[in-house]
């Protein structure tokens, strides 16, 4: 199993990081050992001093495909789900200072949070799912797919055109603009709509 993560897929977002409006997908990878499920806490790893929040939606993919068109990348996901991919922030400019890939910052254990999942024939419109992230009973992401620069089925499209996607995979589609840092106390809460599909911890 694996994680891809697309960075850079709302604008707001991107400009809030001064970074530049990308004219593709942004992609990078996760390992399955950053998977924190079913409300366990995420521990404030030592190496970093400014651990931030990004709220995502998620794709999890339901059968294997290559070079899926984007006309049919529909089949190839059932459910949609919501997660947090916590980036080190210090560690990604100092790796993008140095041209270097943005795994450490990226990828470190516990890093990717993942709630429940829920069919996605529940919504009426996959291109318009609200989703925010509250820490400690305050809003400070949210956004609407919508908003994506890439759709769910672009990214499939994209992504399935250089990596084999398996049963399982799972997608995270990019974070809205909002993002900051944690701290050790703190309770993060994702929704999807008004229900709320995640809880973590901050220890």
């Amino acid at each position: 199993m694996k994680i891809i993560c697309i960075g850079r897929n709302y604008a707001e977002h991107a400009k809030e990081l001064n970074n530049p409006i990308p004219d593709e997908p942004v992609i990078f990878i996760k390992p399955d050992s950053a998977i924190i499920q079913k409300d366990n806490p995420f521990y404030y790893p030592d190496f970093s001093k400014d651990i931030h929040h990004e709220v995502e939606i998620i794709v999890k993919i339901s059968r294997v495909g290559k070079n899926i068109s984007k006309q049919f990348a529909h089949k190839y996901y059932q459910e949609i789900g919501i997660g947090i991919d916590f980036t080190a922030r210090d560690i990604q400019t100092k790796c993008k200072t140095k041209g270097l890939p943005w795994e450490l910052a990226k990828g470190f254990d516990g890093s990717a949070p993942i709630g429940r999942f829920i069919n996605k024939n529940t919504f009426t419109d996959l291109k318009d799912i609200n989703f925010h992230l509250d820490i400690n009973n305050t809003t400070v992401q949210s956004g609407n797919t919508g908003m994506m620069l890439n759709s769910i089925d672009d990214i499939i499209a994209f992504a399935s055109s250089y990596f084999t996607l398996k049963k399982g995979d799972l997608i995270f589609t990019g974070t809205p603009k909002g993002v900051g840092p944690v701290k050790i106390g703190d309770v993060l809460k994702a929704y999807i709509e008004d229900q709320q599909l995640l809880k973590v911890e901050v220890k």
